[in-house]
């Protein structure tokens, strides 16, 4: 009697974000033309922009991607100790998922959801993956989360399992510090939201921490100028979305501390006064005129357990480095 082999699991993909070009077009007009010029920072991420950034988190004076790895490698087992083992991982920006698949010998997840805002960039990381650990559940979920975020339960692999796999929702890197003080609260509410009622889910989160001014400062305009390449390469992003003319000669990278807001800002500064086109418009910048193209709040230790707090989540526990200059929380929602 032949035996049949159970056939090799595969990770599902749901593409759920479509991108708008009428909108993306009309979301930079309208920053190119405020008073004070701005752009979000999700558009520094084109596909040259992504390399980019992954060039600058090799930079010796980008201190906050090796911190955080050497947090996790220091402090894993007391994670582990805390955080569910056999839960679900959604993972946010997952990119490569090699930040959270260097975590799955420490966590011990039954299921990994990879939530990017394409799922064909992350097809070819899922697959490689799912043959690495070809006995967990994979789910690839396209799906723009930086307004808050909402897992639809059809794509879930935990959905057929109602109130058995905790949920742990994965977001390193300190990409909360994109957001104002406002707008994390607000996203950080649906992150407890979609942990769901589930005892044990919660959040696990990078965060960068206040620091000396001129550490700050060197982490966001390197030696190299790689930062400075990866800043201006949005000026030929907008070129290509709304058909601007943008001259990348004529911008200047600024990157300053704001103590006031505890915030790294970027900024592009026009070199001499120059007017900048496109299809139905222009705009006239003077020289030193700028566009505020990102902000990068930091936290300390109590300002940031706070707005866990505040956003609803039972309680938290914190792993830094010594010189406290980054934290790892794990923030429990019930």
């Amino acid at each position: 009697m032949s035996s049949q082999m159970t056939p090799p699991k595969q990770p599902t993909f749901h593409q759920l974000f479509t991108t708008d070009h009428d909108a993306v077009r009309a979301e930079l007009l309208a920053g190119l033309t405020a008073p004070t010029a701005y752009t979000a920072p999700k558009f520094l991420y084109d596909a040259l922009g992504s390399r980019l950034f992954e060039a600058i988190t090799e930079l010796p004076e980008y201190y906050p991607t090796r911190t955080e790895v050497a947090i996790f490698e220091r402090h894993g087992a007391a994670m582990a100790g805390v955080v569910p083992a056999g839960a679900t991982l959604v993972d946010l920006g997952a990119g490569n998922c090699h930040k959270a698949a260097s975590l799955f010998g420490t966590l011990h997840p039954s299921r990994y959801v990879a939530v990017d805002i394409s799922v064909d960039f992350l097809r070819s990381a899922l697959l490689l993956l799912q043959r690495q650990h070809p006995a967990m559940d994979m789910v690839g979920l396209g799906l723009d989360f930086s307004a808050g975020l909402a897992l639809p339960p059809h794509a879930m692999p935990d959905a057929v399992l109602p109130g058995h796999s905790p949920r742990v929702v994965f977001y390193p890197g300190s990409s909360i510090g994109n957001f104002t003080h406002e707008q994390a609260l607000a996203f950080l509410h649906s992150v407890h939201t979609a942990c769901g009622q589930v005892a044990d889910s919660g959040l696990l989160i990078g965060v960068d921490l206040v620091k000396d001014t001129a550490e700050l400062e060197a982490a966001y305009d390197d030696a190299l100028g790689v930062t400075a390449a990866f800043n201006l390469n949005l000026l030929l992003h907008i070129n290509r979305t709304v058909g601007t003319d943008f001259n990348v000669r004529e911008w200047l990278h600024v990157a300053l501390f704001n103590a006031a807001e505890s915030r790294i800002e970027m900024h592009l500064q026009a070199r001499h006064t120059l007017t900048v086109r496109w299809p139905g418009g222009e705009r006239t910048f003077t020289g030193g005129e700028r566009i505020h193209t990102e902000n990068s709040y930091k936290w300390t230790l109590l300002s940031f357990q706070a707005l866990l707090a505040n956003a609803g989540f039972a309680a938290s526990q914190v792993w830094t480095d010594e010189g406290q200059r980054f934290a790892v929380c794990w923030a429990r929602a019930q």
